[in-house]
């Protein structure tokens, strides 16, 4: 196993912050949140690639650079970097998985719907379709119906306490970090409402194509979210196409990767990613190739 952060730049002289974990035949594509970075998925990451598994925390579009390169950046631009990350994957891996942290969720989805054949399991940490967690400001409601018009949209929002994090500790890491102007580490400490008009589109994209995705979903959610409430995992397990397998966290809040209960998360991602692996292969083994082009099943 090895690990490397790549260093090709993106639009703007950005350096890409994307990480690969070298394994095996098993590949996950980690996406990361709005405004956030791959580090956000470190930790899961390499629990996954200690099991073996190839791992590649991919960087979003217009993100890990400055709060204009953000607000620039378009959610189909996001989901292009997702594409291309497991464009990456599909080279060495022959089963894939895709999952991410609150947006990254959703993009995760939006990838399965696309790439049905080429996705076989999903990983949503704390999937987010709306903003309405304990901690959002009360006109965070009207976020979900803001689009990306021509209308200009130039104000930003800034990051409130606690920043998603229970533990204090690492709040006070990550709060550091954003504060110090190193949005590659920890994000942005404002997002722009330009960036939440586009995170709305991409809700509205793939909310109505749920029920065609089929791939089998592990869902972890805090039941004390700050940013997005448990409703948002409840909504998506009961819209799901395939089967949803769900663990709700009771010592945690929405950065559940990097969280008090990181290491929990950790090991059930790992368990599910195993199950999705053998799944797969005991579906190749009841397909049998017959003679003159037929195929029969067991």
């Amino acid at each position: 196993m090895s690990g490397q952060a790549d260093t090709e730049t993106k639009s703007d002289e950005t350096p890409d912050r994307s990480l690969l974990l070298e394994g095996g035949r098993v590949g996950i594509v980690l996406i990361h949140g709005l405004g956030g970075t791959p580090v956000e998925l470190r930790y899961i990451a390499q629990g996954l690639a200690r099991a073996g598994h190839t791992v590649l925390c991919c960087q979003l579009a217009g993100h890990c650079g400055t709060p204009e390169e953000l607000r620039r950046s378009t959610w189909r631009e996001w989901y292009a970097s997702v594409e291309a990350a497991h464009d990456r994957l599909a080279q060495r891996c022959d089963v894939i998985l895709a999952g991410g942290l609150s947006m990254g969720g959703i993009l995760a989805l939006r990838l399965a719907n696309e790439r049905s054949a080429g996705v076989h399991g999903l990983l949503l940490f704390a999937p987010t379709l709306k903003l309405d967690g304990w901690s959002m400001p009360w006109h965070s409601v009207f976020l979900q119906y803001v689009r990306p018009w021509p209308i200009p949209l130039e104000f930003d929002i800034a990051e409130r306490d606690p920043y998603g994090l229970k533990d204090e500790r690492v709040r006070r890491l990550v709060v550091a970090s954003m504060q110090s102007g190193d949005a590659g580490a920890a994000g942005v400490f404002s997002t722009p409402v330009r960036s939440f008009a586009n995170f709305s589109a991409l809700v509205a994209a793939v909310t109505p194509k749920l029920g065609e995705i089929r791939q089998p979903a592990l869902i972890v959610h805090p039941r004390e979210d700050d940013i997005a409430s448990l409703r948002n995992a409840q909504y998506l397990q009961s819209h799901l196409g395939g089967l949803v397998d769900t663990l709700v966290l009771d010592n945690s809040y929405h950065m559940v990767t990097l969280d008090q209960q990181r290491h929990i998360v950790a090991e059930r991602t790992t368990g599910f990613v195993s199950w999705v692996e053998a799944q797969v292969d005991a579906a190749k083994s009841r397909y049998v190739p017959a003679t003159r082009g037929v195929a029969v099943v067991e």
